[in-house]
Parts: structure tokens; C-alpha cells; sequence
């Protein structure tokens, strides 16, 4: 037991142990060096950056980056770290390392969130990735480029959104989540990409074309076979609340013509589940559907019919 020990005995154990951990640490390039003598720490950050900054300029790339790396993950509390990374970034970009280019950014991002150029970088990681969403990204596999893989693209997108969840930059990358989805036949996961950034950022300018495309896509589903009525109504819901919350948008016209079109549609088939109990002689259930043909249009051919076949019926 440690209280029984000598205070001798227990002093030489601890400063052994001690002296282990130090040199444990000091024996790894990478290790995290702690911000314990602040100055000696900055120091000792100050000259590793200098020493990549010299392989930088002396144009020795694959160096610099290394010792870049280096620098800002041992001395995360140097001044120069934040620099470090940032450069570390730009370099891998500039080598068309465009994957660790962008987790270069993102670790200056969530290590340095009040720097200077978290703009910067946060504007550099935005293109990276609405570059892979166009294809133009290649990831290299036993030499073969491929484009770079629906969920890593993804992936890169919702990075962008939530280190600045409010900005522009955020509803582009969430819409751009949505679109690739959509152009996959991903209904139910581009539904809930565009409903989130309707959610998050309702008046952001690609929101009421989100919110329209998620009515479409329910159309789209339904005219693929998936006719449930359910999602009919869900579709005529969804474009009756993107009237309501963004009247004047470019797409109003559009949508008022598609919810005329799931009206015919619902006409329709009433119509012809009525016609269905006229033939299997059940006209007490086939007059339900007529009267509510009559009681939601008032002119073309449903009510044309629905008014014939209520006179034939004796009304």
C-alpha cells in the first residue's frame, strides 16, 4: 500500500515513473507535447515550424508537409501551430491530395476556431466538396481513379454544414446532400436531406426548392408504382405548405398546376372505385363516391359522369 511506504521509497517511485512518461513521449515524433511550461512549449513549437517553413521555401513539399503535420498535432498551443496546419492544407491541396487537403482543413477547423483564416479554410473545404458532388474529385485505389463514393461525398458535405451551421455555406452543402440523393432514386433519405435544411434554415434561398422538391419526389415515387394514397396526400400537403410559407417563389405556378393534377388524380380513381360497385351491383356505395365527386369539382369530366350516374340512380 502506498500510504505505508517510506516518503524516500515513495518519492524515488514517483519521480521514476515520471521520468519514464517523459521519455515514453519524447520518443514519439507525434506525441502531444502538454502546455506545462508554457514558454518552453512555445519554444519549442516556434522552432519546429521554422524548421518546416525552411523545407517549405527550399521547395522540399513532402518534408514540409511531414513537418508541418508534425508541428501543429505535438504543439497544438504554439502560435504558429494554427499557421502550421492551415499551410500543411493548402500544400496538400496544391499536390491534388484533395481528400487529406480536406481533413487537413477540418482538424484546423475544430483545433482553431478563432484564427484568422477559418474563413479561408472553411471556404477551401465548401469547394473541395461540392467538387466531389460534381464528380470532379478522384479517389486512387491500386492506381485506378474512381469518383469519389455517395457516402464519402456526403460525408464531406455534412462536415462543411456543421462547422458553420448557419451560413450559407451550410444550406448549400445540406441542399447539395439532398440533390445527390435525389439523383440516386434515394427518395426517402433526399426527403429527409431537404426537410432538414428547410428545418434548420428556413429562410435560406434554397430552401422553397427543396421544400417543392419533396413534393415532387413524392409524385415521382407514386407515378413508379408506390400509389399509395397516403403519399398522394402528402404530396398535395407538402406543396400546399411551400405556397403558403414562400408565396412568389419561381416554382408557385408549378406547383399549383401539380396539386391540379393530384386533384384529377383523386377524381379519377373515386370515379372509378364508384364504377367498380356499379358493376358488383352495389349502388348505395357507388352514390358515396359520386356525391363526393359532385361536392369537389364542379365541371369536367368526374363530375360529368357523377352527375349522370346520380340521375340514372334517381338523384
Amino acid at each position: 500500500m502506498l500510504h505505508r511506504m517510506p516518503h524516500r521509497l515513495l518519492a524515488f517511485v514517483c519521480l521514476s515513473v515520471a521520468t519514464l512518461l517523459l521519455a515514453s513521449c519524447g520518443a514519439d515524433p507525434d506525441a502531444l507535447i502538454l502546455a506545462g511550461n508554457t514558454q518552453t512549449v512555445s519554444n519549442e513549437g516556434e522552432a519546429a515550424y521554422q524548421k518546416a517553413k525552411q523545407a517549405d521555401d527550399a521547395g522540399k513539399t513532402g518534408r514540409a508537409i511531414k513537418l508541418y503535420d508534425q508541428t501543429s498535432t505535438r504543439f497544438p498551443f504554439a502560435p504558429s501551430a494554427a499557421q502550421a496546419r492551415f499551410r500543411q492544407a493548402q500544400l496538400l491541396e496544391q499536390q491534388g491530395k484533395i481528400e487529406a487537403a480536406f481533413d487537413a482543413y477540418g482538424q484546423y477547423l475544430e483545433r482553431f476556431p478563432g484564427s484568422g483564416l477559418y474563413a479561408s479554410a472553411l471556404n477551401r473545404q465548401a469547394a473541395m466538396a461540392q467538387a466531389a458532388a460534381a464528380g470532379k474529385v478522384k479517389s486512387s485505389f491500386l492506381g485506378i481513379k474512381t469518383t469519389l463514393s455517395l457516402d464519402k461525398t456526403v460525408a464531406m458535405l455534412g462536415q462543411v454544414r456543421d462547422h458553420a451551421p448557419k451560413s450559407a455555406l451550410a444550406a448549400q452543402a445540406q441542399f447539395t446532400i439532398g440533390s445527390l440523393y435525389q439523383s440516386k432514386h434515394k427518395s426517402k433519405e433526399a426527403i429527409d436531406a431537404y426537410r432538414q435544411l428547410v428545418r434548420d434554415q428556413p429562410t435560406s434561398p434554397d430552401a422553397p426548392e427543396a421544400l417543392f422538391r419533396v413534393g415532387l419526389i413524392m409524385i415521382e415515387d407514386a407515378e413508379r408504382g408506390n400509389q399509395n394514397q397516403a403519399n398522394v396526400d402528402l404530396a398535395r400537403e407538402t406543396f400546399n405548405d411551400y405556397l403558403i410559407q414562400y408565396p412568389g417563389h419561381s416554382r408557385n405556378a408549378e406547383a399549383r398546376k401539380l396539386i391540379g393534377g393530384l386533384d384529377h388524380r383523386d377524381l379519377q380513381r373515386s370515379l372509378e372505385i364508384a364504377e367498380f360497385y356499379m358493376k358488383t351491383r352495389k349502388p348505395e356505395s357507388a352514390k358515396v363516391y359520386y356525391r363526393d365527386i359532385v361536392k369537389r369539382s364542379s365541371a369536367g369530366p368526374q363530375y360529368a359522369a357523377a352527375k349522370a350516374r346520380l340521375k340514372e340512380l334517381g338523384e
